[in-house]
C-alpha cells in the first residue's frame, strides 16, 4: 500500500503543524483530520467537558484502538501460526498487547512528548503512554479506515519493534509472577474456579483471584490454566498501574 507522502493544504493553514510532523515521522503519512490525532494525545487529567456533557479526552478513541489492535494481531498471529492452538495464539497476542508492552512501545516511538498530561503526573498515570498509542490507532482507524490502519500496524509496528521468534520464547507466567508478589509482599493469594459455563468442548471455566480473602481480578477460558493467566494478567497489570503512583 502507497502511503500519501504529500503535504495536504491544510497543512500550511494549520496551527498543528508539530502534530503533523510527529505522526509523519512515527507512521509515514500525513493526517487527513488533524483533530482526531489531537485528541488522541489529550488525557483525561487535562480533558474538559462540554456543554452537552461529552467528555474531550482520549478514552473513546482509546476504546476503539484497542479493538482495532486487537483484531490486526488476532489476524496477523492466525495466519502466522496456522497449527497452533488457541492458547498459544492467546499467550502471543499477550506479549504484544499488554499494558507493559503498549507502554515501551510508545516510549520508543516518541509518544510522551506529545501526551497532554497534568503536570507532575506521569508516576500516577503509569499507563498514559500506552493508552494514547491505542487512542492514536483509533483516529488512524477513523481518519483512513481499517485497511490502512492494518497496513501502518503490520509494518510499521508489529513487523518492525517486534520480534516473533524472540516473542515465543518469552516467558509471561503472569500467574508465577502474582505468587512471587505475594510471597514478597507476604500476603495470601489463591486461585479459585468459581463458575463453569457450557459444556463439553464449549465448556469454558470462570477463575478469580483471592488475595487475603479479596477478590483482584477474574479469567475466563476454555482451560483451568487459561483462566488463571488470564485473571492473573489482570490481576498484575492492575498491581503495575497502581493510579496511587506507588510502586509494587
Amino acid at each position: 500500500m502507497k502511503l500519501p507522502l504529500l503535504k495536504p493544504v491544510r497543512y500550511y493553514l494549520s496551527s498543528e503543524k508539530q502534530l503533523y510532523h510527529a505522526i509523519k515521522n512515527i507512521f509515514g503519512f500525513y493526517p487527513g483530520n488533524i483533530f482526531l490525532y489531537k485528541l488522541a494525545f489529550i488525557h483525561k487529567s487535562v480533558g474538559t467537558e462540554t456543554s452537552g456533557g461529552s467528555k474531550v479526552n482520549n478514552e473513546r478513541l482509546e476504546f476503539l484502538g484497542d479493538a482495532v489492535l486487537d483484531a490486526v494481531v488476532a489476524d496477523y498471529l492466525f495466519k502466522t501460526f496456522p497449527v497452533k492452538d488457541e492458547g498459544f495464539l492467546t499467550e502471543m497476542r499477550s506479549k504484544i498487547v499488554s499494558r507493559v508492552s503498549l507502554n515501551k512501545l510508545a516510549q520508543r516511538l516518541g509518544l510522551e512528548t506529545l501526551i497532554q498530561l497534568e503536570a507532575n503526573s506521569t508516576n500516577v498515570y503509569r499507563s498514559c503512554q500506552g493508552d494514547a498509542f491505542e487512542a492514536l490507532i483509533g483516529a488512524v482507524y477513523l481518519d483512513k479506515g481499517f485497511r490502512f490502519t492494518r497496513h501502518i500496524l503490520l509494518e510499521r509496528v508489529i513487523k518492525h519493534f517486534f520480534n516473533i521468534d524472540d516473542l515465543v520464547n518469552q516467558e509471561l507466567n503472569f500467574k508465577s509472577r502474582m505468587i512471587e508478589w505475594a510471597q514478597k509482599e507476604r500476603r495470601q493469594i489463591s486461585f479459585v474456579v468459581t463458575d463453569e459455563i457450557g459444556s463439553g468442548y464449549r465448556k469454558q471455566y470462570v477463575v478469580e483471584i483471592l488475595v487475603d480473602g479479596e477478590s483482584l481480578a477474574q479469567g475466563r477460558d476454555y482451560s483451568i490454566k487459561g483462566a488463571e493467566q488470564g485473571a492473573a494478567e489482570k490481576a498484575w497489570n492492575h498491581l503495575t498501574t497502581d493510579f496511587t503512583g506507588n510502586e509494587q
